[in-house]
């Protein structure tokens, strides 16, 4: 009697082979209900226009566009539209360090003076010892967000006199004794590659890593924002209405956030980092070794709990490793980063050990609408219980504006507007000196004041007698969202000692350093 097994394994084989197919599909589809989940998202929180690019298994799985590029004008975004991805440049930045490292130019931790020998911080000990890797990792001491002034709003400095004056700055904390965010240290990243690489930071970047990956229709400029023709215009909330704003097209600062690029060239981006550097033809932009450094937590960063609403963004480990933010979510390891300029925020995260990563890179600032869109997908992929993240982003931000109310409510409430200023107006104008910044001028005219920072166009204001020798300046361009108290302190005799400044709202975005000023009337 001929026996029947063959067939039954054979068909037993074909049922294994398409049960591993349908699993394999199920690993690498997106979430069922993505369109809908953006579209919802968009139009919650206000945004016209999203790129998404979604990677898992070394697949590319996503990477389309969402909405319009401008309010108001039909032309849509797609998977190749140009969007500001601003710190998150930050690794790739991070990255041509790590090359250079690799062909042994340079070494992660040897100090910066031994290539740059003009560098200075105001401190002579944080000099000589800061090391290349000090300059990715936000330890050095600065407070947060400290220079940024010397370039936010475009400024009239270049990059070399920006990173020259870092030298003037006070240090907010004792050298890697504390995490502070900061953008300068990267410009000074980019003059290191500069003159080890041979290369602009931007030459570098473009020819070494964008051409090498593939990302061919993305730049290195901030100020190309605002050209071509598939590029996403800038929107914000402007006076309680999103509307087009001005991009910010300076390009001083590149090396911390100029990249422009799209889903479709994010996505090739993250197949490299998800790969540990191998590129689609098999070879390496960069090393394991080097992978393992660009995501190794170098500075702790303080565990807060998360908002009460999305508890489960509840961490148990956070750092800054090279360029990228490293936590865990769901039990897992995060390597992200988000970007931040005027009318463009972005996310990038990856689970190295679910192999999957997304990019949401969107045309207004809201990161409810990146995060809540991000964790959809990442939930997905890692089986996770559903949970509505557009809810519970909406009940984060009405309560975030609610508290911002209130605090500039109690700020007016507390003020004295019998109080008048000591002085007549014109005995307030001069030209007043920070020894980092440089000079900032008050004029009286026509019977009122004028602010200007001298090397920066946009910072004109109005100043408005708040109480006392505190005076509001109302920036002239509205699109800042930055207005800021002016407190002048007097001496005995009744002149100027000197002038300090501070942001006005709680909501200002810190790149306003204005705390850290200290302005002496120049005699």
């Amino acid at each position: 009697m001929k026996s029947d097994r063959g067939p039954k394994r054979a068909a037993l084989l074909i049922l294994v082979v398409l049960l591993s197919a349908t699993l394999a599909a199920q690993r690498t589809t997106p979430p069922a209900d993505l369109d809908q989940w953006v579209a919802r998202a968009m139009q919650t929180f206000g945004v016209p226009g999203i790129g998404l690019a979604v990677v898992k298994d070394d697949a590319v799985v996503v990477a389309k566009g969402y909405g319009v590029r401008k309010l108001g004008e039909p032309a849509p975004v797609d998977s190749r539209t140009l969007f500001g991805i601003a710190s998150n440049t930050k690794a790739f930045t991070a990255t041509a360090l790590g090359m250079l490292v690799e062909e042994r130019k340079i070494e992660w931790d040897a100090p910066v003076v031994r290539y740059l020998p003009q560098f200075a911080l105001s401190d002579p000990y944080v000099t000589h010892e800061l090391t290349v890797r000090d300059l990715l990792v936000h330890r050095s001491g600065l407070g947060l967000g400290a220079g940024d002034l010397l370039w936010w709003p475009a400024s009239t400095y270049n990059r070399k006199e920006v990173a020259d004056r870092l030298r003037y700055i006070p240090l907010a904390t004792s050298f890697r004794s504390a995490y502070a965010y900061d953008n300068v240290l990267y410009l000074v990243a980019g003059e290191l590659i500069e003159k080890i690489g041979g290369q602009s930071w931007e030459d570098f970047v473009q020819s070494r890593i964008l051409a090498k990956v593939g990302m061919t229709g993305s730049n290195v400029r901030h100020s190309a924002a605002g050209a071509g023709r598939n590029v996403a215009a800038t929107h914000a909330r402007v006076d309680g209405k999103v509307r087009p704003i001005a991009p910010f097209e300076s390009d001083n600062t590149n090396p911390a956030g100029g990249i422009n690029s799209s889903a479709e060239d994010m996505a090739k981006w993250l197949r490299v980092q998800l790969s540990g550097g191998l590129l689609a033809d098999g070879t390496r932009l960069f090393s394991a070794a080097t992978a393992r450094q660009l995501t190794g937590i170098v500075t702790p960063i303080p565990i807060g709990d998360p908002p009460p609403e999305l508890p489960a963004l509840r961490m148990n480990f956070h750092g800054y490793a090279l360029g990228f933010d490293i936590r865990d979510y769901r039990g897992h390891k995060v390597v992200t980063h988000t970007g931040g300029l005027p009318g463009y925020v972005s996310r990038v995260a990856m689970i190295p050990d679910a192999n999957v990563g997304v990019v949401v890179l969107t045309n207004q600032e809201s990161g409810a609408a990146f995060d809540s869109i991000a964790f959809h997908v990442i939930d997905h992929y890692l089986g996770a219980p559903a949970f509505d993240w557009i809810e519970g982003y909406k009940k984060v931000q009405v309560r975030t504006e609610a508290n911002v109310a209130a605090a500039e409510s109690r700020g007016s409430a507390a003020r004295d507007a019998s109080a008048k200023p000591s002085l007549a107006m014109a005995k307030y104008a001069g030209t007043y000196r920070d020894v980092w910044y440089g000079d900032v001028t008050i004029a009286s005219e026509s019977g009122r004041l004028v602010i200007r920072f001298s090397h920066t166009p946009s910072l004109v204001g109005d100043l408005e007698p708040w109480q006392h020798d505190t005076f509001v300046a109302r920036w002239r361009d509205r699109e800042l969202r930055a207005d800021a108290f002016v407190t002048f302190a007097l001496n005995p005799d009744g002149s100027i000692d000197q002038v300090k400044m501070r942001a006005v709202s709680p909501s200002t975005d810190f790149s306003f350093d204005f705390q850290d000023l200290l302005l002496n009337p120049v005699r």
